[in-house]
Order: C-alpha cells, then structure tokens, then sequence
C-alpha cells in the first residue's frame, strides 16, 4: 500500500496532460492524514498557480470569511485538506479560466480519499466539484446549494467564491444567511 507522502510525491510530479497546460503542469494540493475537513475547489489560477498555494486570491478571500478561519487556520494541513478537481491551471478561457482537465480528478481522487482517513467533511466549491461527487438531479448549481441539506453529513456544496460571483451572492442572500452561518458553526464544531 502507497503511503500518502509517497502519493503527494508522485501527483507533484504528474504531468500526464502538459501539452494542454498553457503555463505547464504544476499540482497543487494540500493532504495529510490528520485532515478532517476537505475543500475540494475546481483548479488553481493564475495566481495559485505562481504561488503554489491554493485559494491564494480574492476567492480564497472570500473563502476563508465564509468559514471564519484566518489564513493560518486555513492552511494547517494537519486539518484541513485542499484537493482541487483539476490539479493544475487548465488556462483562460472567454469569461474566466477553462474548466478543470477531464483526467486530473479520476486519476488521482480514488487514491487519495482512502489515504485520508480522518475527513468529516467535504465542501464541494463549484460545479466542477459538485458534479464530480455528487449524483443528484439537480440541473444547476443554484438548485444543489439552495438543496444543501440534502448533501448533509458528507459534503456541503458551496458556490464558487470569485469575485465575479458577487450578483449571484445578491440574488441569492439565503446562501450568506442561512449556509454560511450553517458552515461557520459546523466547521468551529469539528476542528475544535
């Protein structure tokens, strides 16, 4: 059985999809096999990509106020796991960055979930990840939020955090009223 460091080894040096990474591959994801919460968002920008650190940007931002954790809290892998559906920057698309790479999360999801034993909760950012985990019937990712508790114990599906989701934010004041109260609450239950 593979050791989870030895598996974080290998996916850092995963570029089975270089030829369509416009800035080339560089994965960037956070494990340990203490986490008990997972963020599961949908592929690195830009600016993370730069970094390598995940949710370092205005989305991380907002983010982070959601789950009233500063950014020390947030990045202590000892808790909190960061596992994007798509590892690398998959480059910019018409009306923001392209979606995911198709290969990323079948490959390397199955492998680590087994190796992270301690997760409580997944919070599915966006629709790339709730489409990955969860098989229901709603068409829209306004309709899997607005039906959250049905996700309940597992995964809580969030929208993303980007700034050019600030209308979506306003049309739809039950999400900061009812979810991210939910969310804060939770989140202080199991890391304490």
């Amino acid at each position: 059985m593979i050791l989870l460091k030895d598996l974080l080894a290998n996916i850092r040096q995963c570029d089975s999809c270089k030829e369509h990474l416009p800035l080339g591959p560089n994965p960037v994801l956070r494990a340990s096999e203490t986490a008990k919460i997972l963020i599961v968002g949908q592929a690195p920008g830009t600016r993370v990509h730069a970094t390598g650190i995940p949710w370092n940007d205005p989305s991380g931002d907002r983010l982070r106020i959601w789950l009233d954790l500063d950014r020390e809290q947030f990045y202590d892998e000892s808790k909190i796991a960061i596992v994007p559906i798509g590892l690398c920057y998959p480059g910019k698309g018409k009306s923001g960055d392209l979606p995911p790479r198709p290969e990323c999360a079948p490959k390397w999801h199955p492998l680590l979930r087994p190796l992270m034993p301690n997760i409580q909760f997944t919070l599915l950012v966006g629709q790339y990840a709730q489409q990955y985990y969860l098989q229901d019937q709603h068409k829209t990712l306004t309709a899997r939020v607005s039906h959250w508790h049905e996700c309940l114990p597992d995964y809580l599906p969030l929208p993303h955090p980007s700034p050019r989701n600030t209308l979506w934010l306003r049309k739809n004041p039950w999400f900061e009223g009812e979810v991210v109260p939910f969310l804060q609450a939770h989140i202080r239950k199991i890391l304490l």
